[in-house]
């Protein structure tokens, strides 16, 4: 069945949960009809255990992806299997780089170095892309405190270049609100938050934050480039001071 433009899909759904809890627009968007057939994309990083615990609690058999780049710490391979078994994740889906595809573009495994938007377009926006593929929209972990290019954030957006609505519960939380939910559930914590890395990606592209510096610094530090490609805006990548 074709479904009605992605925009007004998105007002509407904006409009009718504007007032809602974090949770409440996570459960209310995993039945709505508005939203279609919804998977959680999750980095299993610093802040993912909110949202999957959220997902444990609402609907275990939610597909959750996880993007494996190949290159990520040998922590977050732990925490995501420790994670996934402790919460009961009955859907867990994890997407890899084509082999093809990486003795084709990176048979050195050093396009980090040269062109790290290239690197992260094979080994983590491509194999998402497939994976999203029968999907009618993703849900995300992004919030407003993160950065200028993520300022308005609202629950749902609509992505122009696929007509898949993206979901934001914890749009509007603070660091705090995400420490506190942690606390209050006893979930476990990344290990790598203790030792400096307060937003975690690739070994390669990832470094310590100091405690003055933005939490994102540590990531493609030496680089103009503050997201991995997964979240475009009208077909580029946004950088922070950017505008779609």
């Amino acid at each position: 069945m074709q479904r009605s433009d992605p925009t007004l899909r998105v007002q509407a759904l904006n409009a009718r949960y504007r007032h809602h809890a974090a949770s409440d627009v996570l459960a209310h968007a995993l039945r709505d009809a508005d939203a279609g057939r919804l998977a959680l994309v999750s980095s299993f990083g610093a802040e993912s255990v909110v949202l999957l615990h959220m997902i444990a609690v609402l609907r275990r058999d939610t597909p959750v992806i996880f993007v494996d780049t190949g290159m990520l710490f040998a922590e977050t391979l732990v925490y995501q299997h420790e994670l996934a078994e402790r919460l009961d994740l009955r859907d867990l889906r994890i997407v890899r780089a084509g082999k093809a595809d990486l003795h084709s573009e990176d048979p050195a495994r050093v396009l980090h170095r040269s062109n790290p938007d290239a690197c992260c377009d094979l080994r983590k926006t491509r194999p998402l892309a497939r994976a999203l593929e029968g999907f009618d929209g993703w849900i995300t972990g992004r919030k407003r405190y993160q950065g200028p290019s993520r300022a308005a954030l609202d629950f749902f957006e609509a992505d122009p270049g696929t007509g898949r609505i993206k979901v934001n519960p914890l749009a509007h939380w603070t660091p705090e609100d995400i420490r506190t939910y942690m606390d209050e559930n006893r979930l476990p914590r990344h290990p790598l938050v203790a030792r400096g890395y307060p937003s975690i990606g690739c070994q390669v592209c990832t470094t310590r934050v100091a405690d003055h510096e933005d939490p994102r610094s540590g990531r493609w530090r030496g680089h103009d480039k503050t997201e991995c490609g997964i979240h475009f805006e009208n077909g580029r990548i946004i950088r922070q001071g950017e505008t779609a």
